[in-house]
């Protein structure tokens, strides 16, 4: 244990980790206070093409790509009984010159290949007691964990999640609110293959989504009213296979679904800064929102990439002040319009409303009859402010 780190990373969960293999990457020595999780993670995580590249850099992806499926195909499929519905939207990766717009990686495999980098690191001294108490100075952040180890670091990056005691302790307030939705994951296998295409269902309970996984298999994120949750978690496996075939139309055949069935609450979560004093936040400590539109794990990998970029930027973590300020500005416009945009998107599908209905309806009518704006949204849903990238310039999220 050294008397000062670098950097502190606060989080053992996916976004910890990549955390701090970043920032051991840049060649810091890190403190990662990294508690074991409560359960195993059933969910499997849609990266985007940019965040495989970090994967890439950080030597993790050739160890995760066995267990990984392309994403060469997405599309929306109106599943609802109202008046207004909308027409079948596909977005293709080809169509923006690319193979695949990225991968679906079940997590518990993402997060073990995680584990076992950062406890090979030499640059990572790891500690799985929990933090219990924080305060900054001028001059540092101390961390007092659980078992009474005192960690120092210059800078800290939280991603100890929608609970952050780090975020608590620094003072940054979040806004939070919860939606009438509990999203129901598991694995299935079927019997026609998905082609390496991902399905979306809008439905009045909300997304209802098949992303594929190696071979005839995929996986899948169910939203339902919470009072749905313990009668669908009751039903024979054959009662279940027969009711995901007939919500999925049949399009993969016959289903055998696989497993345990988890349940996950649907809330989100936006912070009124995402930095303060020495500490910046990353992942669901500053932001979270249903699973629509592979954009949660994401974003918060772009926090990553900006935050080991500005703390780069301001000549190192002894500069972390300066690099937590250009962080908070270079964040704010990419996660404020992810975060509206899918909530939008979600009381959209909720909403019995008919003038909402028809504004859903009508907006996804335009993304499958006009080309250009549907590669408008493909780009900057992959990369936001590609025009900026594609001339040379930083992206907002990089700064």
């Amino acid at each position: 244990m050294r008397e000062l780190y670098d950097i502190a990373v606060i989080g053992g969960g996916l976004a910890g980790s990549v955390t701090a293999l970043a920032a051991a990457a840049q060649g810091w020595q890190v403190a990662f206070i990294a508690p074991q999780p409560p359960r195993q993670d059933g969910r499997t995580t849609a990266l985007l093409s940019e965040s495989i590249e970090l994967l890439t850099r950080l030597g993790i992806w050739k160890d995760v790509q066995p267990v990984s499926a392309p994403l060469r195909t997405m599309r929306i499929l109106d599943g609802t009984t109202r008046l207004f519905r909308s027409p079948p939207v596909t977005f293709r990766s080809s169509e923006i010159d690319l193979d695949a717009f990225g991968y679906n990686i079940p997590n518990q495999p993402l997060f073990d290949v995680l584990q076992t980098a950062t406890r090979q690191s030499e640059s990572i001294d790891r500690f799985e007691s929990p933090m219990e108490k924080a305060e900054q100075t001028d001059e540092a952040v101390n961390l007092v964990l659980e078992d009474g180890t005192v960690v120092k670091a210059l800078a800290a990056l939280a991603a100890d999640g929608r609970g952050s005691k780090l975020r608590q302790a620094i003072g940054i307030r979040v806004k939070t609110w919860s939606y009438p939705q509990t999203a129901l994951v598991m694995n299935f296998s079927h019997s026609i293959s998905h082609a390496d295409t991902s399905t979306e269902f809008h439905t009045e309970r909300g997304p209802f989504t098949q992303v594929p996984l190696p071979g005839n298999r995929s996986s899948l994120v169910w939203a339902v009213r919470p009072d749905e949750v313990d009668g669908i978690r009751a039903l024979s496996r054959e009662a279940l296979n027969a009711e995901v075939e007939s919500r999925m139309r049949s399009i993969l055949g016959a289903v055998q679904v696989e497993g345990e069935v988890q349940a996950w609450p649907l809330s989100s979560l936006i912070a009124e800064n995402f930095g303060s004093g020495r500490t910046m936040l990353v992942g669901e400590t500053g932001h979270a929102f249903p699973p629509i539109g592979a954009q949660g794990l994401n974003l918060g990998l772009r926090d990553i990439m900006q935050a080991t970029q500005s703390i780069k930027d301001a000549g190192g973590p002894q500069n972390a002040p300066q690099a937590v300020r250009a962080f908070n500005r270079q964040r704010r416009i990419d996660v404020t319009s992810r975060t509206a945009g899918v909530d939008l998107l979600n009381r959209a599908l909720l909403s019995s409303f008919l003038p909402v209905q028809a504004l859903r309806a009508g907006g996804l009518a335009a993304l499958s009859a006009f080309p250009p704006l549907r590669l408008l949204a493909m780009r900057e849903g992959m990369t936001p402010g590609w025009r900026k990238k594609d001339d040379g310039s930083p992206t907002p999220s990089r700064g």
